[in-house]
């Protein structure tokens, strides 16, 4: 692939940390969790005090080093950006917008779908999420194996770990999310199909 202009790279981080936030404030609405790092936040979100976006970035910050480690400077400092901005987008949302009344299923459906979509424009333009997302680019770098099925693994483990907390109908409907959101990853992100250069 021809690579990326430094402006269609920034523009493509807003945007996608734009729609994971999007995606994250319908799973909120609806007292939702999904998988990976934003599960983890999602859930203590619930059982503490601090902001999604604290625990968030807090999730994410050991996989930061990862990322610079094996994808390179650009790629690290590109994820923590994109990081930092899905924190603040995801805390700045309750103000501008206020839900009356949220159905569940649609906030897993829409929500997934967000996340997604701004999680493949995102690793498309040499960034990822940080957390779990790293961790998968590594194993589709190093093995071959797509984004979207180790972060399904990843996920229902995530998923499963909230069962002591949440329930039954809330976990169903969070899985539901989670699957959304990785079949968007597990259809458009092949290794064969988009290559994405992880420059130093």
């Amino acid at each position: 692939m021809e690579k990326h202009t430094f402006q269609e790279d920034i523009i493509a981080i807003i945007t996608g940390s734009f729609l994971v936030a999007q995606g994250i404030m319908f799973l909120q609405a609806a007292h939702l969790i999904t998988g990976g790092t934003a599960g983890l936040a999602l859930l203590l979100n619930q059982l503490t005090p601090f902001s999604f976006g604290v625990l968030y970035f807090l999730c994410n910050a050991p996989f930061y080093l990862l990322a610079w480690k094996r994808f390179g400077r650009q790629f690290a400092l590109n994820s923590l950006i994109s990081g930092l901005l899905v924190a603040l987008f995801a805390d700045q949302f309750s103000f501008l917008i206020l839900f009356t009344h949220a159905n569940g299923i649609y906030c897993a459906v829409t929500g997934g779908l967000l996340m997604g979509v701004g999680m493949l424009i995102l690793f498309r333009h040499r960034s990822s999420l940080g957390g779990f997302n790293v961790f998968c680019l590594f194993v589709q770098d190093k093995f071959g194996i797509s984004v979207g099925k180790t972060q399904l693994c990843i996920d229902a483990s995530v998923v499963c770990a909230s069962l002591f907390y949440l329930s039954p109908y809330t976990i169903a409907v969070s899985v539901l999310s989670a699957l959304v959101l990785n079949v968007v990853l597990a259809m458009n992100h092949k290794p064969s199909r988009y290559t994405v250069t992880y420059g130093s």
